[in-house]
């Protein structure tokens, strides 16, 4: 366990954002809540998986929502605080670290706010190794782990617990019904996991590689070298295209963030164009009908010339990009694995196969 410095919560939140692969929420207004608590002298200890007892109660937490209405309602620390706090309660616990079930855009820093505010750690991992919109995509789901109970709380005060949900599916049909009632955005905590779950099937380190990450940008920054390339050395990433945003089409429906964009080729790229799908996260890239990227291998839109990411929610005409794909968790591209987050779970009719496969 060590100190979480204040110098590491910028780079978290631009590595993040970089992971969070369009989705998981913009950062910014997390980090400017984190920034503020530990000026006010809350700080945060990071745990590792490997030192939790097994017998350790750990609470996973999120905002869900669609990340548009997000920028607009802000989430506040307290209300996550409420979540967990309603789960202690309904499970006559005391959790003993935080973690966020996805390390991608705003929900790698919901932990942080949660833990500074009751004084937990926060545990290096999460149960995707990115972000992606839906509850039975995470590693805990591929590993049959009990999916209920399930807290949510929002600012105009109120509060559901799902008690039981017969499958990872129903436990996010239910939740998001609820979400969407609320508003569309909402503090959750999901279903508490031991130390010993976390250890066998979290997504280790996470919270390290999205520091790392990070630090590669602003590094590159300083130095007026190419920030996208410092991603791609730091992650071992793939270049995908470089382009300017054509056309953007997006709706917020049942809670999520759907659309595609249109990408016109610039430099080597010229007189090609490429089409990205997306749902709340980035899930197909296509040429021409031919598909050239799939989730679970992560794919980053990126600024080309500050290399921070762009969220689905804040794409615009014009914009020039680089987009880049990332390799995905090892359980993520397994038989099971792919049944929760491969192209088919999002209605991609197209088998995957990994840009970084020979």
């Amino acid at each position: 366990m060590r100190q979480f410095l204040e110098s590491e919560i910028e780079p978290l939140a631009i590595g993040a954002w970089v992971l969070g692969t369009g989705g998981g929420g913009s950062p910014y207004h997390g980090f400017l809540n984190l920034k503020k608590l530990y000026r006010e002298g809350r700080t945060v200890k990071l745990i590792a998986p490997e030192e939790l007892a097994d017998d350790a109660n750990v609470a996973v937490v999120s905002s869900m929502g669609a990340p548009m209405v997000g920028l607009e309602r802000l989430t506040d620390p307290e209300i996550l605080v409420q979540a967990v706090q309603m789960m202690e309660e309904y499970r006559g616990v005391k959790f003993d670290a935080i973690m966020s079930v996805e390390i991608g855009g705003g929900n790698a820093i919901q932990p942080f706010l949660a833990a500074a505010l009751m004084g937990l750690p926060v545990v290096d991992a999460d149960a995707m190794g990115r972000a992606f919109p839906e509850a039975q995509m995470t590693s805990f789901a591929i590993a049959d782990l009990p999916m209920f109970p399930l807290t949510l709380a929002d600012v105009r005060d109120n509060a559901v617990v799902v008690a039981r949900a017969a499958s990872w599916k129903w436990m996010e049909r239910i939740s998001r019904k609820v979400c969407v009632e609320v508003g569309s955005v909402a503090s959750t905590c999901k279903a508490p996991r031991t130390g010993r779950e976390v250890k066998d099937f979290g997504i280790h380190g996470t919270v390290t590689q999205a520091v790392a990450i990070g630090n590669a940008v602003q590094q590159a920054q300083r130095e007026h070298r190419d920030p996208v390339q410092a991603i791609l050395e730091q992650e071992d990433g793939k270049l995908v295209f470089v382009g300017r945003v054509w056309d953007v089409e997006r709706r917020t429906t049942e809670g999520f963030l759907r659309g595609k964009t249109l990408i016109d080729g610039l430099g080597d790229y010229r007189d090609q164009q490429i089409l990205i799908n997306f749902q709340n996260e980035y899930t197909l890239v296509s040429r021409n009908g031919e598909p050239l990227v799939t989730t679970p291998d992560l794919i980053c839109v990126l600024d080309t010339v500050s290399g921070e990411a762009i969220g689905t929610e804040t794409l615009r005409y014009g914009q020039r990009v680089t987009v880049i794909a990332m390799r995905a968790a090892p359980i993520l591209t397994t038989p099971k694995g792919l049944e929760h987050v491969g192209p088919r779970a999002f209605g991609h009719d197209v088998n995957f196969k990994s840009v970084f496969q020979s």
